[in-house]
């Protein structure tokens, strides 16, 4: 997963605060480490890593928690076009509805068009909700969606 933070810094202009935010979540998701209610998935295509994705619980202090977070979607540019972000998202919703989420929630920025249609793809409807400029032309996201079968939005 540090493979995410220095793949968009480079393809996006990012700076090194992004690398460190991942380098803090990963950090975060190591120190204390909860497989019952958290998990990591690494695709390899041909035997070589080709995408990740992680789920986590939004609020690290509230073990009553019912919101999950879908965290560091990465597709290397080798795998883009090959279904890979669609199966780490769909397999990333699968885990939190069977560990008991109500919720989950994301952040993305409006210049990440691809990753927006996968999410919309997996999971329709989310309530998209810009946040901040992250920098000049790029907007950030708050997505959230309700999780189960019975309740659809």
């Amino acid at each position: 997963m540090a493979r995410h933070g220095a793949l968009y810094v480079r393809q996006y202009g990012g700076d090194p605060r992004f690398e460190a935010m991942v380098a803090r979540i990963v950090a975060d998701y190591a120190e204390r480490p909860d497989p019952a209610r958290e998990a990591v998935w690494i695709a390899e295509v041909d035997g070589r890593p080709a995408g990740s994705i992680a789920c986590m619980t939004a609020t690290q202090n509230d073990t009553e928690n019912d919101t999950a977070k879908l965290r560091l979607l990465l597709v290397e540019p080798s795998a883009r076009g090959l279904g890979v972000g669609e199966r780490l998202v769909a397999e990333c919703l699968r885990f939190a509805e069977r560990v008991g989420y109500r919720r989950i929630t994301l952040w993305t920025t409006s210049e990440l068009a691809a990753a927006r249609r996968i999410y919309q793809r997996a999971a329709s409807p989310w309530t998209p909700k810009p946040v901040r400029r992250v920098r000049p032309g790029v907007i950030g996201q708050n997505w959230s969606r309700r999780l189960g079968a019975a309740d659809p939005g």
